[in-house]
């Protein structure tokens, strides 16, 4: 299942290296930082100088906040044993958060994270970004869910579509700039979205930020996921599961052969 994914996400990449209506880019790094290799990172966002970060994993699974320049984890909840935490996000002052398999989110106080309530939803929780209002939920298909921000109700569904393809393996969510970003789940790319109709605006190709034998691990979970925006400054923050370091990148265009 993962090498007949991977192959279908690369084939993204040559599709946008074909046709103009599906660029591509490559990266620059501008700056690395340490990042926890123990975190099996599933949400990611930037909030006041500091990085936010939901981990998973059973027995495992935690809310952080994390110092960028060294990596440091600040603050930190642990979820409950029972539960395998997924994306997250800010919405005002508080932060909300999903569950794998479990179909519950939760709401903590940003500040002092405290359990504030909890809601439901039908089917798995991957990842989760907020915008004006509305939250835009993955659960590992092509589909995004968009959910009113205070009751966490299911509003509508879209498809997200790369040349009339879908795109599923959708994992964790950033808006950036009006875009939605998301993780495609075992590839090194990133999708970059419009969120109102769900087309594919352009495909992020990270290969070769982090090469799987300098990730410290032989864990096959290991794989990109999690992208942070600073909007005030405009850095693009990314790292991955079980990575031992957190990237931040600018984005350049693939020159087209």
């Amino acid at each position: 299942m993962l090498k007949q994914f991977s192959t279908f996400a690369a084939a993204l990449v040559v599709a946008g290296s074909a046709q103009a209506a599906l660029p591509v880019y490559g990266f620059i790094v501008k700056n690395t930082y340490p990042h926890d290799a123990q975190a099996f990172t599933q949400g990611l966002f930037y909030r006041d100088g500091h990085l936010y970060e939901s981990t998973g994993q059973y027995g495992r699974s935690t809310i952080r906040k994390v110092e960028l320049k060294t990596g440091k984890v600040l603050q930190k909840a642990d979820l409950p044993a029972d539960v395998f935490g997924e994306g997250s996000t800010p919405v005002g002052n508080n932060l909300v958060g999903l569950t794998w398999t479990s179909q519950v989110g939760y709401v903590f106080d940003l500040k002092t994270f405290k359990l504030k309530q909890t809601f439901k939803y039908e089917g798995e929780g991957w990842g989760l970004a907020g915008d004006a209002g509305k939250l835009y939920m993955s659960d590992g298909s092509s589909f995004i869910r968009i959910l009113d921000a205070k009751t966490m109700k299911e509003l509508r569904r879209v498809q997200v579509t790369a040349e009339g393809r879908p795109v599923d393996r959708l994992n964790e969510l950033e808006m950036v700039d009006g875009e939605l970003y998301s993780n495609i789940w075992g590839s090194e790319l990133i999708a970059r979205i419009d969120p109102d109709t769900g087309k594919v605006l352009g495909v992020i190709d990270l290969t070769g930020l982090l090469p799987p034998d300098q990730r410290g691990t032989r864990e096959v979970d290991a794989v990109l996921n999690g992208i942070a925006w600073d909007s005030k400054g405009k850095r693009l923050f990314v790292t991955g599961k079980l990575w031992p370091k957190l990237f931040e990148i600018e984005l350049v265009p693939k020159l087209r052969r």
